[in-house]
């Protein structure tokens, strides 16, 4: 998959983009603020966007929602250690797909990753 990460933490977007370019995955671009990932998001059209939700220049629910509103296909995983359950509903309201709850390592990461593609790829089954 194509990879866009969004973290203002180097740290944290450093692992993810060794962990992911090591399962295989592309790292089209990173960015350390909301403004700045939601601009590469729309420019880059990745598959999946890691997006951090506490950010400067752009909580990381707003850039969710315009992310879901302008490329709905994307996945969009959360990466975070906030976990209440108001963030976590709004999170999945708003399209987000999943959740990397920090600190992780790269078992947690490919896990949810694959996880969520797999859902991601499954046809919508109606009740």
């Amino acid at each position: 998959m194509n990879v866009l990460i969004v973290d203002d933490n180097e740290m944290t977007r450093t692992l993810l983009r060794t962990i992911l370019s090591g399962d295989g995955h592309k790292v089209l671009g990173e960015a350390s603020n909301g403004r700045s990932g939601l601009e590469q998001a729309l420019k880059l059209k990745p598959d999946l966007v890691c997006l951090d939700i506490l950010m400067p220049d752009g909580n990381g629910i707003d850039v969710l929602k315009q992310i879901m509103k302008d490329l709905p296909k994307a996945i969009v995983l959360m990466v975070t250690g906030k976990r209440d359950a108001e963030t976590v509903k709004v999170c999945l309201e708003n399209g987000a797909k999943g959740f990397i709850i920090k600190p992780f390592n790269a078992g947690i990461v490919l896990k949810v990753v694959k996880e969520t593609a797999l859902r991601a790829a499954q046809p919508t089954q109606q009740a």
